[in-house]
């Protein structure tokens, strides 16, 4: 597919337009990491409303901490680098003459240390952490979390937790990314189910505000259909791919 197959003649893009970029799990899967929804996917093995929702917390904090403890430690692990995907998306930004926003529903960070720096961690981010009880961050946190941990701003234990939005809780900058997809040329969806909202939703805000949606993902996703266009393979392919396609306008 190249872009010009989906675009109509008074929807030109010109390499001033606004771009907005959604990631999903698919973009890290090639850096190793696991997704969430596919058959082998971490929602197959575990249940989510054990780890991944406020009530499973309380009910069971060590739990959910030996859960976060694990990805912590196998998002640090040395061989998880950045992929050819991420490198692309990085270039992009820095080469893009028009408004540019990655959102990413990503709690890794790989995204920065391939060089991204307009991003957007909507479900929070793995390595950072804050307290319960007082709201107090900590913007880089790679030990290991447990109920003993004592906020260094209240001093109480207990309250320590991953800063990941959990089903159920608001993502983060949603405004933002609002107002970034009704002023946006061009929706590009990267290794995403189509799911899970309100990112799920974002391909239909960003058509109403008459952008370009284009779908970029190993086989289609739940929303598929909702895009102008769509290329299926690996993000280490595809993504690069297209970006200098893009960047060749």
């Amino acid at each position: 597919m190249t872009i010009a197959n989906h675009l109509k003649p008074a929807n030109r893009l010109t390499p001033t337009d606004s771009i907005v970029i959604l990631t999903g799990a698919g973009i890290s899967k090639e850096s190793g990491l696991d997704t969430f929804r596919c058959a082998d996917g971490i929602w197959a093995k575990v249940d989510l409303e054990d780890v991944a929702t406020p009530e499973g917390f309380a009910r069971d904090p060590a739990l959910v901490h030996r859960f976060y403890n694990d990805r912590r430690r196998g998002l640090l692990d040395p061989a998880v680098q950045p992929n050819a995907a991420h490198a692309a998306l990085a270039a992009l930004e820095r080469r893009w003459k028009g408004e540019f926003l990655l959102v990413t529903q990503n709690i890794d960070d790989l995204h920065e240390r391939a060089g991204s720096q307009a991003l957007i961690h909507m479900h929070g981010e793995l390595t950072a952490v804050f307290c319960g009880h007082c709201g107090h961050k900590v913007e880089r946190w790679t030990g290991d979390l447990s109920v003993e941990d004592v906020c260094p701003s209240c001093i109480r234990k207990g309250g320590m937790r991953p800063d990941v939005v959990w089903f159920g809780e608001m993502p983060y900058q949603m405004e933002r990314i609002h107002r970034a997809l009704g002023a946006c040329d061009l929706f590009l969806s990267i290794g995403t189910s189509g799911n899970v909202y309100p990112a799920a939703g974002f391909v239909a805000e960003a058509r109403n505000a008459g952008a370009l949606t284009v779908e970029l993902n190993l086989e289609p996703s739940a929303g598929a259909s909702l895009f102008a266009g769509s290329v299926n393979g690996p993000a280490t392919e595809v993504v690069p791919a297209f970006v200098d396609e893009l960047l060749s306008l």
